[in-house]
């Protein structure tokens, strides 16, 4: 069976390379296209992708002619809302939105679509069509992505939205401005699908007012279930982290910078945390906005001699290997670190919102400054194990990773052939 896999940025490829190495794994065969920058080109997970028999990688630059690929790429920067959000260019963008009217648009978008369809199946009635989680706001403009699962669904092809992450959160209103809570139609997109995969129902609750429960799929985390772990330890490049004989290693995860988070608190207990002797402290950033972030342009922190800023080469998993113990505020790549009994502070204080790991696991929340001191000095004085109650621990990974069960990447193979007939 054939399948065609849309990747964009550093999430959808972390998420969805397990799902194509078990498809390919199942005697398969796919294309991979990847539509973002071409930066991701060099990922490491990409370029594991590439030497597997029976995957073929390339970039939209790649398959186009120069001329096609510029008016594509305008196209879709004239739609997208990251751009329209900057005063000069967005206002730019709309006058060019109003003068190239969709019916315009729409001949190049078909353009587009059928030479990758054709490329990918041919004249084949079967196979499917795979992006990630595709909203509102993606910087993959919707009415290309409608375009393409149109055209796939005239073939007989089957389609579907994978996750490109997981749900931190276990609370609604946790960007700035949301005041009501109700349905977050910026996830109303995915109905143009013939499936949504999400990894846990706690996911699921921003999907299912849009669509039937038909729609929805609910088939466990297969970035962070244990068959992937295992190959994905083997794949990582070396890590920029040098082991230094300071006593505690702590590396605090940030948010994206349109979650609301405190920054002034955030910047407190750095500079507690700082003063304790013997403890060292990587912050990072969020891999698509942390430029936005104050904290990582603070001059006060950046004077600090036992306190960094990760360097853009030093992964998520080079970051948790590195460190005796996380504090999060609220990211799904903590997950990795609860599922090696590695410590999370799950600093819930720290931002407007209430984060999945503390739900699941209340002995990790963090309530106060008082808290992140005495948790830290009791890390120093008396080591990081035995710090999750063992019960929660396995409801988290029951209910959030491995659900139904832990056999999570045959069921998303067994999903995707299905789809394709």
């Amino acid at each position: 069976m054939k399948a065609l896999f849309f990747l964009r940025h550093y999430n959808d490829i972390d998420h969805v390379t397990p799902v194509i190495y078990k498809w390919i794994g199942s005697g398969h065969q796919c294309d991979v296209v990847l539509i973002g920058s071409t930066q991701f080109r060099r990922d490491f997970r990409v370029k594991y992708l590439s030497q597997l028999q029976g995957v073929r990688v390339a970039h939209m630059k790649e398959l186009f002619p120069l001329t096609v690929y510029i008016k594509w790429r305008l196209q879709m920067l004239m739609l997208t809302r990251n751009v329209r959000r900057i005063k000069v260019i967005g206002k730019l963008a709309e006058k060019l939105a109003e003068r190239c009217d969709e019916k315009q648009r729409a001949p190049l978008w078909r353009h587009t679509a059928e030479f990758l369809l054709n490329r990918c199946f041919g004249d084949a009635g079967k196979g499917v069509v795979a992006f990630d989680w595709i909203e509102r706001n993606s910087v993959i403009c919707v009415e290309w992505v409608e375009t393409v699962i149109a055209m796939a669904k005239e073939r007989g092809l089957g389609t579907i939205s994978l996750p490109h992450g997981d749900s931190p959160h276990a609370s609604q209103l946790i960007r700035r401005g949301e005041r009501r809570v109700e349905p977050d139609i910026t996830f109303s997109a995915a109905t143009i699908f013939d499936k949504v995969v999400v990894p846990n129902e706690l996911c699921s609750v921003r999907f299912r007012p849009f669509m039937t429960d038909n729609q929805l799929a609910v088939l466990g985390s297969p970035r962070y279930c244990e068959e992937w772990l295992k190959i994905l330890a083997g794949l990582m490049p070396p890590s920029p982290l040098i082991r230094s004989d300071s006593r505690l290693k702590i590396v605090m995860f940030l948010r994206k910078a349109n979650f609301t988070t405190f920054w002034e608190e955030v910047g407190e207990v750095v500079h507690m945390i700082a003063e304790f002797p013997g403890v060292e402290l990587v912050i990072k950033p969020h891999t698509r906005s942390g430029w936005k972030q104050s904290l990582t342009t603070d001059s006060s922190i950046k004077k600090l001699p036992n306190v960094r800023v990760a360097s853009d080469d030093a992964h998520s998993v080079h970051l948790m290997n590195w460190a005796d113990v996380i504090i999060d505020l609220a990211t799904s790549v903590v997950f990795e670190a609860v599922r090696a009994k590695k410590p999370v502070l799950a600093a819930d204080y720290l931002i407007a919102a209430r984060s999945a790991v503390a739900y699941y696991m209340p002995e990790t929340e963090l309530k106060c400054r008082d808290e992140v001191y005495e948790k830290i000095d009791y890390f120093l004085n008396n080591g990081c194990d035995s710090f999750y109650i063992e019960e929660h621990r396995q409801r988290f990974l029951r209910e959030m990773l491995d659900y139904p069960d832990a056999n999570v990447l045959p069921r998303y193979v067994a999903l995707l052939e299905q789809l394709a007939g």
